[in-house]
């Protein structure tokens, strides 16, 4: 019968805990203060640990460093009524095996257990993965209550005890850059955090960016360069938008990851890279492989760790503090009082789509902010989004789009595609970089869409 210690200084959780899980067949111990359970844990050691982390006479956090201490596997379930970010992250990075909220679920509750006594079964049958003891570390600004974004940050503080390489995937402007700098600031925030956007830099000027040259390598090198993955030193280089790299420097990346070492452009000796290889995309790198455009021992490399940031559409509960977060941050840049947002504008927000996700609201905001007459923003502050049903597209706007010249006869994809980025161009006064948000494309892709289809877009 596995059993089970519950540590929690409220009487009634500890007494409905122990009731329940006694019902499930578990064998339960309980205890009101972190020294008891401790004392409980030194005399029979459960197989797993339910910890609050506010505790009378000691914080949560301190019991489960002494945990840790006596069985450094110890399978620690923490729970807490605090629902921030930086509290998930410190008992990820802690050793927790899991962390749930309160009001317990106790589906959630009943699901957290069977991995963990799962994980000790796997434990029992290798000798068990030792895991770096924790170092303090300092938090990022990611706004986000839901599920998804709670897994996030449980990621993130696991990721943070090692080095390995990460794969940030998810929609322009969800915020993949922000997840790096936290990993990073998790993990070795005293090096630098150096960000290269693949798209934006030419093949020939990327490959010396990445690895630094040496004097007389080409024209125009009159001296040694240091490339980006040198200057990390043991920090971090964050490769955006790593699909748009080409075939040629995809094999050298793979050849960095493969041996931590390359040469610079014309030299002869190794370098050797002590940074963490973070990479970012937009597109799904699966379906890229098998379309032959994305290298697959690459993206095997690549996708040690990967997370998945969800687009905002997909989390409008989070809206509300997003915004709160994101105007106490415009108000102290640009001086500002602004309190909020008018019940009838946040209506329209929740019904929105996001197509740019959190980039598109932050943007919004900002334009509204510097126009604002009164303290609350409202409808007029967002002429972008206008009335609710601009928000909305219609069915009608929706059937023009696949609406064939001729009865009977059907639209091909690229035919849908070229209307749809001619709508969009025509109905908003999107720059460039904002159309691209909107589809969802990177700028040289775009660029290669209004060429194939003769699109004239001069707005920059």
């Amino acid at each position: 019968m596995p059993s089970i210690l519950v540590i929690d200084d409220d009487a009634s959780i500890a007494e409905t805990l122990d009731l329940y899980l006694t019902e499930e067949g578990y064998k339960v111990r309980t205890a009101l203060t972190g020294t008891d359970g401790l004392n409980e844990y030194v005399q029979e050691p459960p197989d797993v640990v339910i910890l609050d982390i506010r505790l009378p006479d000691v914080d949560g956090f301190a019991v489960l460093e002494d945990l840790k201490k006596e069985n450094e596997n110890v399978k620690v379930i923490m729970i807490t009524a605090f629902h921030d970010m930086e509290t998930t992250i410190n008992a990820m990075k802690s050793g927790a095996f899991d962390y749930i909220h309160k009001p317990v679920n106790v589906d959630e509750l009943d699901l957290a257990i069977k991995k963990a006594l799962k994980s000790l079964e796997m434990e029992k049958k290798i000798d068990g993965l030792l895991m770096e003891p924790s170092r303090s570390f300092r938090v990022g600004d990611i706004i986000g209550t839901g599920n998804e974004m709670r897994e996030i940050f449980k990621t993130i503080g696991i990721v943070s005890q090692s080095r390995t390489t990460v794969l940030i995937q998810g929609e322009s402007g969800t915020g993949k850059e922000l997840i790096a700098k936290v990993i990073h600031h998790n993990t070795s925030p005293d090096e630098p955090f150096i960000a290269v956007n693949c798209s934006a830099i030419v093949e020939t000027l990327l490959e010396s960016e990445l690895f630094g040259h040496e004097k007389g390598s080409f024209t125009g090198a009159v001296s040694r360069k240091l490339g980006k993955f040198e200057l990390a030193r043991y920090g971090s280089v964050f490769l955006d938008e790593i699909s748009e790299m080409s075939v040629n420097l995809q094999a050298k990346l793979l050849r960095v990851l493969q041996e931590m070492e390359f040469d610079r452009v014309g030299g002869k000796d190794k370098v050797r890279v002590n940074a963490r290889i973070m990479a970012a995309t937009n597109k799904d790198l699966k379906a890229l492989v098998k379309e032959g455009k994305f290298r697959d021992d690459l993206y095997y490399r690549l996708n040690i760790v990967s997370i998945n940031l969800p687009p905002l559409r997909a989390r409008h509960q989070d809206i509300p503090q997003l915004i709160d977060y994101l105007l106490t941050k415009i108000n102290l840049d640009l001086h500002k009082k602004i309190i909020g947002v008018s019940d009838e504008m946040m209506e329209i927000f929740m019904n929105y789509n996001w197509p740019g996700n959190v980039r598109e609201l932050e943007n919004l905001l900002v334009r509204a902010c510097v126009v604002a007459k009164g303290q609350i923003l409202g409808v007029n502050d967002f002429p972008e989004l206008g009335k609710e049903e601009a928000a909305k597209p219609t069915s009608d706007a929706a059937a023009d789009l696949f609406k064939p010249m001729e009865p009977g006869k059907f639209l091909t994809l690229d035919e849908v595609e070229e209307r749809y980025i001619r709508k969009i161009i025509k109905e908003t006064d999107k720059n460039k970089g904002e159309i691209c948000d909107i589809l969802g494309v990177s700028r040289p892709t775009l660029e290669r869409k209004l060429e194939k289809y003769g699109i004239t877009f001069e707005r920059e």
